[in-house]
């Protein structure tokens, strides 16, 4: 495992060590390994970062690599491993498509251009390509998995959509909700994502695939709902109609996370993949209620504030925004605008 300490990198190496499989994790140190792997030390950013792994002794029979940054990154140490290991998996994007996407869009979509192997950072739709070709170049298309992730939640997440909305519906009293409450929510529980990744290297697939739960796994509505049930808060979703919330400002997925108003470019891109694929080849997806249950567990047991990658912004909405708009009039509790 590249990396392995925080959100999806840790969901696969908790998995797989669930499995009793032998598992080295390659990280800085940043982050605790979680106990029972055997931990290899460097940065695979600096020069010589990867002298540890290549004196490391030993083969594997897969790495998965969840690396979001500069391609390059991936392509040595995909070139180092070639020898050493029987199939890469590469945690990589549904981003890696030509924007934007219709909805129903299959691995066969047009992918973003410009990307490249040895690129240094970019952006995160070229960086992520990029990835999947140095894995491609490197273990060529037979011995080479890409996991083209979409929304994922869960526990130990680190870029904070979901533990937002529970942090706020914690707190109680109004809560801008923004509508349809029966709005197709489209995500896949991080563990979900790691159980899968690992079934398909035992049975050695290859090729791309879309990796996010069924179109429509969940709504606005019932992922809101178990918020408010998990967290036993005594709040009041005030379902507010889409134009409203646009027209105050607001900025879906980033400042509202998760939501993406209906009918739009982004709802299509990001909650309406065709994971057919996936589905065949044996995606599991718990029920939506168990993810938020899980995830608020975790919150508590870390004192109640989730860790915040330091390369992606903040999310979530200001109070005072949220405070002015429900004041104006928006919000109906109880009703579908």
């Amino acid at each position: 495992m590249l990396g392995g300490t925080e959100f999806a990198g840790r969901a696969v190496v908790e998995a797989a060590l669930g499995r009793g499989w032998d598992v080295t994790v390659f990280h800085r140190g940043r982050h605790a390994a979680p106990p029972g792997v055997r931990e290899v030390l460097g940065d695979r950013t600096a020069p010589d970062g990867l002298a540890a792994l290549t004196e490391a002794e030993g083969d594997w029979d897969a790495v998965v690599d969840t690396w979001s940054a500069a391609p390059r990154a991936v392509r040595d140490a995909a070139r180092l491993l070639r020898d050493r290991a029987g199939r890469y998996a590469y945690v990589s994007s549904c981003s890696v498509y030509a924007w934007a996407p219709p909805a129903g869009y299959t691995e066969d979509a047009p992918l973003v251009e410009g990307a490249e192997a040895d690129a240094d950072h970019t952006d995160y739709a070229r960086d992520k390509r990029g990835g999947e070709l140095a894995a491609v170049e490197a273990f060529g298309t037979e011995r080479s998995l890409l996991v083209r992730a979409g929304l994922l939640l869960g526990p130990y997440e680190n870029i904070g959509r979901l533990p937002w909305w529970l942090a706020r519906i914690a707190r109680g009293g109004p809560v801008l909700a923004p509508g349809p409450r029966e709005l197709p929510v489209q995500f896949v529980d991080v563990r979900d994502l790691a159980e899968w990744i690992l079934d398909a290297v035992e049975q050695e697939r290859s090729g791309p695939y879309n990796l996010i739960g069924p179109r429509g796994h969940t709504t606005m509505g019932e992922l809101l709902d178990e918020c408010v049930r998990v967290t036993g808060a005594v709040a009041e979703l005030r379902w507010t109609a889409p134009e409203v919330v646009l027209g105050a400002g607001i900025e879906p997925w980033s400042q509202l996370p998760v939501w993406v108003p209906p009918g739009s470019e982004l709802h299509d891109a990001l909650h309406g993949a065709d994971v057919s694929r996936a589905l065949a080849a044996g995606l599991r997806c718990r029920p939506a209620g168990e993810t938020v249950a899980d995830t608020w567990r975790w919150l508590r047991e870390i004192g109640g504030t989730a860790p915040q990658r330091p390369d992606r912004p903040p999310v979530g909405l200001d109070p005072e925004v949220e405070a002015k708009l429900l004041a104006g009039g928006g919000g109906v509790p109880g009703t579908t605008p």
